[in-house]
């Protein structure tokens, strides 16, 4: 069993590709489908076991992936494996700045030095790969460049350093999209809602009982799958999205436009999810929930 993708096979054959956070979830998923379509796919990660079970995945699927142990914050490391991509592989053609993480807390309680942390994780560390990746290869080369977000539209309660981390990105983005333009890279983003991947299964029990009430106040009423969100990167990195840059693509089932006026007093229907991620894995927490 393979990837089942709606792109063309060979699609990215003979392309390079970083995917950071390649080790679990989205970047896990996304890994899987850029190999599914022919890219030379480099997996990047703090947790070398989880990177080193999404390769044997992949080469057990056919894909060809390498592994670079990585903190995205820390600038030398991050030289070190675009440096390391480019003498093994000659070329860069695209990055999925995907790595990031947070914590909830609300403002008040937040000290400084964990705010910064979660920018830092969030936000410069994403800056730090654009910058080196554009430098190093892509301003005499061209590339695409996608950045993930996260539905952070009108305040994050609770998740302030990681909403303003992302309102970072998402303008960086844009800001990155009209400096880099003549060198022919394209910078946009993907912005998820809220997506059944492993990430729901790392949150506190009162967290988690709000994310399995997200489904029925969204438009769409149901959660996200990786798939859809590797469906969107994929399609901005391809040459289908050759006049697409400084553009963030939601994918979120119209979360941020519900309203307190509203309220879903109608029974879902005709609301397909798509799934082609033969590997994917259902949440923990859904699993406890669908049992009940």
């Amino acid at each position: 069993m393979s990837y089942t993708s709606v792109f063309a096979p060979g699609l990215f054959e003979g392309q390079t590709i970083i995917v950071t956070g390649g080790g679990s979830g989205l970047g896990r998923c996304t890994a899987h489908e850029l190999a599914y379509l022919g890219a030379q796919v480099v997996i990047v990660g703090r947790n070398p076991d989880k990177l080193d079970t999404v390769v044997g995945e992949i080469n057990e699927d056919g894909g060809k992936v390498v592994a670079m142990p990585c903190d995205i914050r820390d600038e030398t490391q991050v030289i070190a494996v675009i440096d390391r991509t480019l003498e093994q592989f000659g070329a860069l053609h695209g990055l999925v700045n995907n790595a990031g993480g947070q914590y909830r807390a609300e403002m008040k309680t937040l000290s400084t030095k964990g705010f910064e942390a979660v920018v830092r994780n969030n936000l410069t560390g994403g800056f730090i790969f654009m910058r080196e990746a554009y430098t190093r290869w892509m301003e005499e080369h061209g590339g695409a460049i996608v950045n993930i977000t996260a539905d952070m539209w009108h305040g994050w309660p609770e998740f302030a350093h990681s909403g303003a981390a992302r309102g970072g990105m998402h303008t960086l983005t844009q800001t990155a999209a009209c400096e880099w333009a003549h060198s022919g890279v394209r910078v946009n983003s993907v912005a998820p809602g809220g997506i059944a991947s492993s990430g729901f299964d790392q949150y506190e029990p009162h967290i988690t009982k709000r994310l399995l009430e997200y489904a029925d106040k969204v438009p769409l009423p149901r959660y996200g799958t990786e798939a859809e969100i590797s469906a969107a990167i994929v399609f901005l990195l391809s040459p289908a999205a050759a006049y697409i840059t400084g553009t963030c693509l939601r994918v979120d089932g119209g979360a941020p436009n519900a309203r307190q006026t509203w309220t879903a007093d109608y029974e879902p229907k005709n609301i397909p999810e798509f799934n082609g991620f033969h590997r994917s894995v259902m949440p923990e927490v859904l699993k406890r929930r669908d049992k009940t």
